[in-house]
């Protein structure tokens, strides 16, 4: 219980601050409420007690965040790559700085286990300084020589960009998102999730302290009917990265087609993790289990459909049980908790809704499928067996520690299943045979693909899904590609023959 006591003091000190300034928005570096004076309540999901007040932003707000970026970003596009990268680092020293804090600090708001939240802020800062370093390279091209031009190509900053990060690991995510965003020499306006404010304002504070500009980095809270919509039609913000629900990221578009502007979605998944029966079956079961059951569930590519080979499930299935059962749900500040409360009530109540789903399509609820205690928002880790593959419960994101399990005899038979939802975000696959590997990679729909291996993460590599599951890749060069424009230039190598008319 020390180390529970030790996380709790830490919190209150963090809560004690908030307490009494609330959490305003930050435009043009200034801390301000709302143009309306509306606030809304975050409260934390333990017992769902008051957090703070927050700012509820709106249009008239966004409009003033939009203003300072597009005024803020020339200075910003110009400044040099050097001192570009020095405030890039200075921004994951301070966070390296406040780590403690930030972990506490998104347990209470989010509900996550201290055990995955401890590691967070040193993933944001692993992200500031990974987009620190290549600065240098952002703008670097071609040259690509024809018989009477050579043709160099670059990259050019987008302008201000649009960020609406979601409420499940909001502070990694959010340094994920903006690090390359400033690094290209973007301005940002970002919105947060309503659900989970607290680190966004305190990531937003370390930004400006590190020496970014005013107006560089703008944050308005508020909510997607509002501020949200407003900063996805605004005509001064080029593009919107958007982490979040597929049918939000089908909103989002069409809310900004009419300024034709450009879109990162990264959304839904319900992400299979393929076991054939010569597999190492041991890891596998480790594997399967902590790509669902970490992080509350609540992770867009969390393993959440389990496929089975039917020679090995009556044994892999028993296991998975007695483990799931030994889960550990409990307080997020305690570092022996595994699993802490679901986000707030609204999606409490989503998950909650599936046990009986699980019933009604005829599955059996072999582990969990039960809400914990009268205070907070704790579910028992769930584990169904005997699914379908058109079961709603093998269909649907449920977001959150539940894990679908579907028996399959053959290859065909299991790739079949595995892309036969609308989603396509990641996929695990668990087999010793090489060639099966290769192949059934190269048949399964999704962006990513680990065989033999949980969601290990590689800064530089692709990160994004298709289908349903998104637009566009996040990750190394292919972050500046989405914030960036390319741009040709052709110099002419001598008097080249030039076409005459009305000579």
């Amino acid at each position: 219980m020390s180390d529970l006591n030790t996380h709790l003091s830490q919190l209150e000190t963090v809560l004690e601050r908030y307490r009494a300034t609330g959490i305003e928005n930050l435009i043009g570096g200034v801390s301000l409420p709302s143009s309306s004076g509306a606030t809304f309540e975050t409260c934390s999901p333990v017992d769902d007690s008051l957090i703070c007040s927050v700012a509820r932003g709106n249009e008239a707000d966004i409009d003033a965040a939009a203003a300072a970026a597009k005024a803020a970003f020339p200075a910003w596009r110009d400044t040099s790559a050097a001192d570009r990268k020095k405030v890039l680092i200075k921004i994951a020293e301070g966070i390296e700085a406040r780590a403690d804090e930030i972990a506490v600090a998104e347990c209470w708001d989010t509900g996550q286990a201290y055990r995955f939240m401890s590691k967070a802020a040193l993933r944001g800062a692993q992200n500031f300084r990974f987009f620190a370093d290549k600065v240098s390279s952002a703008r670097d091209g071609q040259q690509l020589q024809s018989p009477t031009l050579m043709n160099v190509t670059t990259r050019v900053p987008l302008g201000p960009v649009g960020v609406i990060t979601p409420w499940n690991t909001p502070f990694m995510l959010s340094t994920w998102k903006i690090a390359p965003a400033l690094a290209a020499g973007c301005t940002v306006v970002h919105k947060p999730a309503e659900f989970s404010p607290l680190t966004a304002r305190i990531l937003a504070e370390i930004a400006h302290e590190a020496g970014l500009p005013d107006g560089v980095w703008n944050l308005v809270n508020g909510f997607g009917e509002d501020a949200g919509r407003r900063l996805t039609e605004h005509p001064d913000i080029k593009a919107i990265a958007f982490v979040g629900e597929s049918r939000t990221g089908s909103m989002i578009m069409k809310q900004g087609a009419d300024t034709l502007k450009r879109v990162h979605f990264e959304l839904g998944g319900k992400n299979p993790v393929v076991v054939f029966d010569d597999a190492d079956l041991d890891r596998a079961l480790d594997a399967a289990i902590f790509m669902i059951y970490s992080l509350n569930g609540e992770r867009c590519t969390s393993s959440s459909r389990l496929l089975v080979q039917d020679t090995i499930a009556d044994e892999f299935e028993a296991k998975l049980t007695a483990r799931v059962n030994k889960i550990k749900v409990g307080h997020p500040l305690d570092p022996a908790t595994e699993i802490g409360p679901l986000i707030h009530k609204e999606h409490f109540d989503k998950v909650v809704e599936y046990f009986d789903v699980a019933k009604q399509d005829g599955a059996t609820i072999a582990a969990g499928g039960e809400c914990l205690g009268d205070v907070g928002y704790f579910v028992k880790p769930t584990f169904v067996t005997h699914a379908k593959p058109d079961m709603r419960i093998a269909q649907e994101e449920i977001f959150g520690p539940y894990l679908t399990s579907i028996r399959f005899s053959t290859e065909e038979e299991a790739l079949e299943i595995a892309n036969g939802t609308e989603y396509g975000l990641s996929g695990y696959v668990w087999t010793n045979d090489l060639t099966r590997a290769l192949r059934f990679t190269n048949q399964l729909e999704a962006g990513m693909i680990w065989v033999n291996s949980e969601n290990v993460r590689h800064l530089p590599a692709p990160f994004g899904g298709v289908k349903a599951s998104g637009i566009g890749r996040d990750g190394g060069d292919w972050s500046f590609e989405f914030y960036m424009e390319q741009k040709h230039i052709g110099f002419a190598l001598g008097d080249h023959k030039i076409p005459k008319l009305g000579a």
